[in-house]
Protein backbone atom coordinates (compact mmCIF):
# COMPACT_ATOMS: atom_id res chain seq x y z
CA UNK A 1 0.00 0.00 0.00
CA UNK A 2 1.39 3.56 -0.72
CA UNK A 3 0.41 6.17 2.26
CA UNK A 4 1.88 8.66 -0.59
CA UNK A 5 2.49 9.07 -4.36
CA UNK A 6 5.51 7.06 -5.72
CA UNK A 7 6.52 11.28 -6.61
CA UNK A 8 7.30 12.31 -3.35
CA UNK A 9 8.70 8.81 -2.47
CA UNK A 10 10.99 9.53 -4.71
CA UNK A 11 11.60 12.90 -4.34
CA UNK A 12 12.29 12.57 -0.81
CA UNK A 13 14.68 9.89 -1.25
CA UNK A 14 16.55 11.78 -3.79
CA UNK A 15 18.11 14.46 -1.45
CA UNK A 16 19.57 11.62 0.40
CA UNK A 17 22.63 11.04 -0.23
CA UNK A 18 23.95 7.42 -0.16
CA UNK A 19 27.08 5.94 0.18
CA UNK A 20 28.38 3.60 -2.69
CA UNK A 21 28.01 0.30 0.01
CA UNK A 22 24.65 1.51 0.74
CA UNK A 23 23.58 1.16 -2.80
CA UNK A 24 25.33 -2.03 -3.39
CA UNK A 25 23.19 -3.56 -0.38
CA UNK A 26 19.93 -1.86 -1.81
CA UNK A 27 20.56 -3.51 -4.75
CA UNK A 28 21.54 -6.52 -3.28
CA UNK A 29 17.73 -6.59 -1.05
CA UNK A 30 15.84 -5.91 -4.76
CA UNK A 31 17.48 -8.59 -6.57
CA UNK A 32 16.94 -11.42 -3.36
CA UNK A 33 13.47 -9.40 -2.67
CA UNK A 34 14.22 -8.75 0.62
CA UNK A 35 11.84 -6.55 2.68
CA UNK A 36 14.06 -3.48 3.27
CA UNK A 37 13.43 0.09 4.44
CA UNK A 38 13.87 2.94 1.69
CA UNK A 39 16.79 5.60 2.16
CA UNK A 40 13.81 7.99 3.70
CA UNK A 41 13.36 5.35 6.62
CA UNK A 42 17.23 4.73 6.94
CA UNK A 43 18.10 8.58 7.58
CA UNK A 44 15.45 8.79 10.19
CA UNK A 45 16.82 6.08 11.90
CA UNK A 46 20.52 7.68 11.39
CA UNK A 47 18.77 10.63 12.50
CA UNK A 48 17.26 9.39 16.11
CA UNK A 49 21.09 7.18 16.61
CA UNK A 50 22.28 10.57 16.58
CA UNK A 51 19.65 12.75 18.11
CA UNK A 52 19.55 10.82 21.15
CA UNK A 53 23.55 10.20 21.07
CA UNK A 54 22.75 6.78 21.22
CA UNK A 55 25.80 4.12 22.15
CA UNK A 56 23.78 0.81 22.63
CA UNK A 57 21.41 0.03 19.64
CA UNK A 58 18.83 -3.08 19.19
CA UNK A 59 17.49 -3.99 16.16
CA UNK A 60 14.73 -6.55 15.61
CA UNK A 61 14.77 -8.28 12.00
CA UNK A 62 18.28 -7.83 9.97
CA UNK A 63 17.73 -9.18 6.41
CA UNK A 64 21.18 -8.21 4.38
CA UNK A 65 22.21 -5.43 6.91
CA UNK A 66 20.68 -2.27 5.08
CA UNK A 67 19.10 -0.35 8.04
CA UNK A 68 21.89 -1.97 10.42
CA UNK A 69 24.16 -0.20 8.21
CA UNK A 70 22.48 3.56 8.53
CA UNK A 71 22.59 3.03 12.60
CA UNK A 72 26.03 1.46 13.03
CA UNK A 73 27.59 5.01 10.67
CA UNK A 74 26.17 7.48 13.28
CA UNK A 75 27.04 4.86 16.30
CA UNK A 76 30.75 5.89 18.18
CA UNK A 77 33.42 3.52 17.63
CA UNK A 78 32.64 2.38 21.82
CA UNK A 79 29.48 1.62 20.77
CA UNK A 80 27.14 -1.61 19.94
CA UNK A 81 24.09 -2.75 17.80
CA UNK A 82 22.92 -6.41 18.21
CA UNK A 83 20.76 -7.11 15.36
CA UNK A 84 18.50 -10.18 15.28
CA UNK A 85 17.79 -12.15 12.16
CA UNK A 86 15.96 -15.66 12.27
CA UNK A 87 17.39 -16.81 8.54
CA UNK A 88 21.31 -17.69 8.77
CA UNK A 89 22.30 -16.79 4.94
CA UNK A 90 20.34 -13.46 5.56
CA UNK A 91 22.20 -12.74 8.79
CA UNK A 92 25.54 -13.82 6.80
CA UNK A 93 25.04 -11.43 4.32
CA UNK A 94 24.80 -8.69 6.93
CA UNK A 95 27.71 -9.85 8.59
CA UNK A 96 30.04 -9.57 5.17
CA UNK A 97 28.33 -5.74 4.75
CA UNK A 98 29.02 -4.55 8.37
CA UNK A 99 32.71 -5.83 8.20
CA UNK A 100 33.26 -4.34 4.37
CA UNK A 101 32.16 -1.09 5.98
CA UNK A 102 33.89 -1.13 8.76
CA UNK A 103 32.03 -1.79 11.76
CA UNK A 104 32.07 -5.21 13.01
CA UNK A 105 33.81 -3.65 16.04
CA UNK A 106 30.38 -2.35 16.93
CA UNK A 107 27.87 -4.28 15.50
CA UNK A 108 26.82 -8.28 15.53
CA UNK A 109 24.16 -10.10 14.15
CA UNK A 110 22.31 -12.86 16.00
CA UNK A 111 20.05 -15.70 14.51
CA UNK A 112 17.45 -16.68 16.09
CA UNK A 113 13.62 -16.53 16.79
CA UNK A 114 13.18 -12.42 18.32
CA UNK A 115 10.33 -13.67 20.24
CA UNK A 116 12.89 -16.07 22.44
CA UNK A 117 16.15 -13.52 21.54
CA UNK A 118 14.56 -10.20 23.20
CA UNK A 119 14.51 -12.06 26.59
CA UNK A 120 18.37 -13.09 25.97
CA UNK A 121 19.82 -9.78 25.04
CA UNK A 122 21.10 -7.58 27.83
CA UNK A 123 19.71 -3.97 28.25
CA UNK A 124 19.58 -0.89 28.53
CA UNK A 125 19.26 0.29 24.95
CA UNK A 126 19.08 4.09 23.81
CA UNK A 127 17.02 3.49 20.50
CA UNK A 128 15.42 0.09 19.50
CA UNK A 129 14.36 -0.76 15.51
CA UNK A 130 11.19 -3.17 15.38
CA UNK A 131 11.11 -4.13 11.86
CA UNK A 132 11.29 -8.17 11.89
CA UNK A 133 7.82 -10.65 11.77
CA UNK A 134 5.12 -7.99 12.55
CA UNK A 135 2.43 -10.99 13.70
CA UNK A 136 5.07 -11.10 16.87
CA UNK A 137 4.94 -7.15 17.21
CA UNK A 138 2.26 -7.57 20.15
CA UNK A 139 3.80 -10.29 21.65
CA UNK A 140 7.47 -8.39 21.93
CA UNK A 141 6.39 -4.81 23.11
CA UNK A 142 5.95 -4.97 26.72
CA UNK A 143 10.03 -7.05 26.54
CA UNK A 144 11.30 -4.10 23.88
CA UNK A 145 9.68 -1.23 26.34
CA UNK A 146 11.58 -3.05 29.35
CA UNK A 147 14.77 -2.96 27.37
CA UNK A 148 14.67 0.78 26.46
CA UNK A 149 16.48 3.39 28.52
CA UNK A 150 13.36 6.31 30.03
CA UNK A 151 14.32 8.97 27.01
CA UNK A 152 15.15 5.42 24.88
CA UNK A 153 13.09 5.67 21.42
CA UNK A 154 11.46 2.74 20.06
CA UNK A 155 11.31 3.02 15.98
CA UNK A 156 8.51 0.73 14.66
CA UNK A 157 8.73 -0.17 10.60
CA UNK A 158 5.58 -1.02 8.64
CA UNK A 159 2.79 -0.04 11.16
CA UNK A 160 0.40 0.94 8.28
CA UNK A 161 1.22 -2.51 6.71
CA UNK A 162 -2.29 -2.55 4.75
CA UNK A 163 -5.81 -0.04 4.49
CA UNK A 164 -6.74 -2.70 6.72
CA UNK A 165 -4.87 -1.31 9.53
CA UNK A 166 -7.35 1.20 9.95
CA UNK A 167 -10.69 -1.18 10.32
CA UNK A 168 -9.13 -3.68 12.39
CA UNK A 169 -11.57 -3.55 15.87
CA UNK A 170 -11.71 -6.53 17.34
CA UNK A 171 -9.14 -8.07 20.03
CA UNK A 172 -8.38 -11.83 19.07
CA UNK A 173 -5.99 -13.45 20.84
CA UNK A 174 -2.56 -13.32 20.04
CA UNK A 175 -2.30 -16.82 18.88
CA UNK A 176 -4.46 -16.20 16.09
CA UNK A 177 -3.52 -12.61 14.78
CA UNK A 178 -2.29 -12.44 10.87
CA UNK A 179 -0.03 -9.53 10.17
CA UNK A 180 -2.79 -6.93 9.57
CA UNK A 181 -4.63 -7.34 13.09
CA UNK A 182 -1.20 -7.43 14.57
CA UNK A 183 0.04 -4.30 13.53
CA UNK A 184 -3.34 -3.05 14.14
CA UNK A 185 -3.34 -4.64 17.83
CA UNK A 186 0.53 -3.29 18.23
CA UNK A 187 -0.52 0.26 17.30
CA UNK A 188 -3.40 0.45 19.84
CA UNK A 189 -0.52 -0.81 22.35
CA UNK A 190 1.68 1.54 21.96
CA UNK A 191 -0.74 4.29 21.49
CA UNK A 192 -2.30 3.35 25.01
CA UNK A 193 1.39 2.62 26.85
CA UNK A 194 1.07 4.76 29.61
CA UNK A 195 5.66 4.59 29.60
CA UNK A 196 5.50 5.51 26.08
CA UNK A 197 4.90 9.00 23.91
CA UNK A 198 4.23 7.73 20.12
CA UNK A 199 3.92 9.33 17.18
CA UNK A 200 3.06 7.83 13.78
CA UNK A 201 4.53 8.70 10.86
CA UNK A 202 3.31 8.53 7.08
CA UNK A 203 6.50 7.57 6.05
CA UNK A 204 6.65 4.63 3.30
CA UNK A 205 4.51 1.52 5.28
CA UNK A 206 4.12 3.80 8.36
CA UNK A 207 6.59 4.32 11.01
CA UNK A 208 6.12 4.61 14.14
CA UNK A 209 8.83 6.55 16.75
CA UNK A 210 7.93 5.70 20.84
CA UNK A 211 10.21 7.66 23.31
CA UNK A 212 10.09 5.79 26.68
CA UNK A 213 9.20 8.51 29.67
CA UNK A 214 11.50 9.00 32.62
CA UNK A 215 10.37 7.07 35.62
CA UNK A 216 7.60 8.72 37.67
CA UNK A 217 5.96 10.56 34.50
Amino acid sequence: MRIVSPEIDEYLSSLVQVSPILEHVASEGTELNLPLIDTTTGRLLETVVLLTGARDVLEIGTANGYSALWMARSLPRDGRLISIELDPNRARLARKHLEEAGFSDRASVIIGDAALMVHKVAGPFNVIFNDGDTQQYPQLLDRLVSLLRPGGVLVTNNVLLTSEVFSESGTPSLQSLNGTEAVASYNKQLASDSRLVTSFLTIRNGVSISVRKPSGQ
